[in-house]
């Protein structure tokens, strides 16, 4: 006998699939909209949705063609479902696009306008096989002289059920998908290609609860898959799953801006390549508090450093009278089963700031290929704190005092099962690790080719110790260790 939970829910499915199948249907041409690529159908298409909307939802249709348009604004219970030949096209003219909810992103830049966007919205969303391209190449280029407005693709403000599926998501101006302080949102199976211009992130989920995003394809210019908080409320409740991101800065990054919480956040079964600018981020420098992180069976193939965690205290603010925030936090963090070939000669780079630790970190059955090649002078390199710099690998410059990991201002660090294997010859450590307590090491390899005489460094740790580093035999240098325990087991 089935459970009153499984019938409970077989009813909830049959009753949203009666209503979809009940759903009115409202075509575009029937509006004005001409579909021919040059005159613009804003005002038809703005119609079809404020009538869908005043008629209790339905589904906005697209047939076959190309649609010229500015700011489309959604409106509750309405989807716009585009067949695979149709095609909304950007307004070459920056006039068209509307500011729906300002902010200032962490590099500075003001935000806020979009191509199609919903505030405030339920039930809403954009489905089908077609096409949104916003054309931002040909748009920046046609704005006038002094003008600044770079429109994201599409973005839901404050919006609670929030659908985007199997949609082409293309060439937008800045980001191409902006989820904002919104709840209850499934994105899958998007492709998205997002190249060519600045701030060409992915997928942005903003202040978000309850998100889910699935097997998704995105060629992005900048981030992949970007979880921030321009506000101090939290991201969290996030599960990303089965998708393939080829960046030319992040794979999956958090913390560009991180003013609010990082909550209960899920990644597995991912592919990232051409990361250039790291596989996968963890930052919080807004006093955002990261906690429960789980991150799993990832592959990485041509990535900068597979694995950068960093508490900063650059503490922004992003939206006018949102309050400052102090130092935040990151901790129970695990990360597993993640095989990486790096071009960056580090593997893992874990950093928090004097008096504030990064805490509770899991690394468990990481293979990390490396290409090795640093010197002793590299070993000698001190890195500066940049306790205010923006969040990026890249603020401390190109030496790197160890090949494998890398970790100061850490408590609780558990790393087991991690195999590194270096191309050439590297005179490094493979650890190093300062300003530490509570660390446990167990069962690394180190294959390939290796220079080294001393694959452990520590400078001030307390309470560590490795087990099971088979011929490997963990050489401790450094001022002020205690408590170190070795176990060849």
């Amino acid at each position: 006998m089935r459970s009153h939970r499984t019938i409970l829910s077989t009813a909830i499915l049959l009753a949203l699939g009666l209503a979809s199948a009940k759903a009115n249907t409202f075509e575009i041409r029937d509006f004005g909209a001409t579909g021919d690529g040059i005159s613009s159908d804003t005002a038809a298409i703005q119609k079809a949705v404020d009538t869908a909307s005043q008629q209790g939802g339905g589904i906005v249709h697209f047939a076959a063609g190309q649609f010229v348009t500015g700011t489309i604004l959604l409106k509750d219970n309405v989807t716009l479902q585009l067949d695979t030949n149709a095609v909304l096209l950007g307004s070459l003219d920056i006039a068209d696009y509307q500011n729906i909810d300002a902010f200032t992103s962490g590099n500075g830049a003001g935000f806020g306008y979009c191509l199609i966007g919903a505030v405030d919205a339920k039930n809403t969303g954009i489905e089908g096989t077609g096409t949104v391209d916003g054309r931002g190449k040909e748009l920046l280029a046609a704005r006038p002289k002094g003008n600044s407005v770079r429109p994201f693709l599409i973005r839901f403000v404050r919006c609670d059920g929030v659908k985007v599926s199997g949609m082409n998501l293309k060439s937008p101006a800045a980001w191409t998908a902006h989820f904002s302080q919104s709840r209850n949102v499934a994105v899958g199976r998007v492709k998205i290609t997002s190249l060519g211009l600045g701030n060409n992130d992915g997928l942005d989920i903003d202040s978000c609860r309850n998100i889910q995003i699935t097997d998704c394809d995105i060629d992005s210019g900048d981030d992949a898959i970007c979880l921030k908080t321009t506000s101090t409320n939290a991201c969290r409740d996030i599960q990303v799953t089965g998708c393939t991101l080829k960046s030319h800065w992040a794979g999956i990054k958090f913390g560009t801006e991180s003013a609010g919480n990082f909550e209960n956040i899920t990644v597995t079964d991912c592919h990232i390549t051409e990361a250039q600018g790291g596989g996968i981020k963890l930052c919080s420098v807004d006093g955002a508090n990261i906690n429960n992180v789980r991150i799993s069976d990832v592959t990485m193939d041509k990535v900068t450093v597979p694995v950068f965690i960093r508490l900063g205290a650059r503490l922004k603010t992003f939206r006018a009278d949102e309050p400052k925030q102090p130092v935040g936090s990151i901790q129970n963090v695990v990360i597993q089963n993640v095989q990486a070939r790096a071009t960056w000669p580090v593997g893992i780079v874990i950093s928090g700031i004097p008096g504030h630790a990064i805490e509770n970190v899991t690394l468990t059955n990481i293979m990390i290929h490396l290409p090795g090649g640093g010197t002793a002078e590299d070993a000698a390199v001190k890195l500066e704190e940049k306790e205010s710099a923006y969040p990026e690998i890249s603020m401390f410059g190109k030496k790197f005092p160890a090949y494998g990991l890398y970790a100061r201002h850490v408590t609780g660090l558990r790393a087991g099962a991690v195999t590194l294997d270096l191309a050439a010859a590297d005179a490094r450590p493979a650890i190093q690790c300062e300003d530490a307590t509570n660390l446990q090491f167990a069962a690394w390899k180190l294959s390939g080719i290796t220079a080294t005489n001393f694959p452990v460094r520590f400078d001030s740790v307390h309470q560590a110790a490795f087990t099971g580093f088979g011929k490997i035999s963990p050489q401790v240098v450094g001022q002020g260790n205690n408590d170190l325990e070795l176990d060849q087991r």
